[in-house]
């Protein structure tokens, strides 16, 4: 049985190890960094002492000292979301290809929780930070986050904002995206081509980067259709189920449906209005037509015609803007979205 400590121990340090190697820290250190040469000797018995005391090495003291943790960053609102969760795994996905250890963080859509984040992984020295999805940029928050670009680009660790748009020309930040207003622009003109002219906008956010892109996209396709814009079909009240519910509850309990069709914000905004409706007595697509956006899995199981966005691939793009290596390398990836059609839409054969 090996002499000294064998069990666990957070008190362990670099130093026990050393004095029971043999060795000074600084060969210690060597050894476990593998950034120097060492006589077999005696990088075995560092070794041996390292297992003895079952020394485990401090990551962020390293990371701190100066040794690359080779380690990025994903930032997410929450991994329960599908999007998040798909761009997430396709984000570890390519990082494990590269080298990288991937570190996932939720802010649960805090703007506060967000920079303090960044600013805890320009500390640590990671190689990036990636962003993921919307946010509601405040004069303040801009501000902040601008100081904190520069100051994770002179540390040598590359922003990545990750489905949401850059935020100025001059600020040191990547950016993966996709064509978020053209999906919007694309759907809704899915249900104008179907004969659908008062069309109900569920879960718009002023302010909010990715809903009023879809809002965009929208506007620009009734626009296009020479259809009015009835700034009382756009419905304020976010993404997520519990938002569609309410959202579409509120609207029913107005009077009797004044719209024959609804672009729900994402998919689950859909799900959340659908199960309104079907409360309501009301089905779809007899009674109302619905799109949605994202293309989550779910949507395939209640027939949900939507915008797909490639989210793993989206990961993956993050990772490889972060990691590029040319200083000519791109500065920005877009990726394209497209329909996918279910049976959520019915033609009319009068518009209302």
């Amino acid at each position: 049985m090996p002499r000294g400590r064998t069990d666990r121990n957070e008190g362990v340090t670099i130093r026990d190890v050393a004095a029971r190697a043999g060795v000074s820290v600084a060969t210690v250190s060597r050894v476990l960094a593998g950034n120097y040469p060492t006589a077999p000797a005696t990088r075995s018995k560092v070794m041996r002492a390292v297992r003895d005391l079952d020394y485990v090495v401090n990551v962020h003291a390293r990371a701190l000292a100066g040794i690359s943790a080779k380690m990025i960053a994903v930032v997410v609102d929450a991994v329960t979301a599908p999007f998040y969760a798909y761009v997430a795994q396709g984000a570890e996905e390519q990082a494990a290809e590269d080298g990288r250890l991937c570190l996932i963080c939720t802010t649960g859509g805090d703007p506060a929780r967000e920079l303090a984040i960044v600013k805890l992984m320009r500390e640590q020295r990671a190689d990036a930070v990636i962003l993921v999805g919307s946010v509601v940029p405040s004069e303040d928050y801009t501000a902040r986050m601008t100081q904190y670009a520069h100051a994770l680009s002179a540390a040598g660790t590359r922003l990545v904002l990750c489905g949401r748009p850059a935020l100025g020309p001059d600020v040191p930040a990547l950016t993966a995206e996709y064509d978020n207003a053209g999906g919007a622009y694309a759907v809704t003109s899915h249900l104008l081509s179907a004969g659908h002219r008062r069309i109900l906008f569920l879960g718009s956010s002023p302010g909010g980067t990715t809903a009023d892109a879809r809002v965009d996209g929208y506007r620009r396709a009734l626009a296009d259709h020479r259809v009015p814009v009835d700034p009382g079909l756009e419905v304020p009240g976010g993404f997520g189920r519990p938002a569609g519910y309410r959202m579409m509850r509120e609207r029913l309990a107005a009077g009797a449906p004044d719209f024959t069709a609804v672009f729900a914000g994402d998919d689950l905004v859909a799900a959340g209005a659908l199960q309104a409706l079907r409360e309501a007595g009301l089905r779809v697509p007899e009674d109302v037509s619905m799109v949605g956006y994202n293309d989550d899995p779910f949507a395939a199981d209640i027939g949900l015609t939507t915008v797909h966005i490639p989210a793993e691939e989206l990961g993956r793009a993050a990772v490889r803007l972060a990691v590029r290596g040319a200083d000519d390398a791109p500065v920005r990836a877009m990726l394209g979205t497209h329909i996918v059609v279910r049976d959520s839409v019915r033609p009319l054969t009068r518009p209302l």
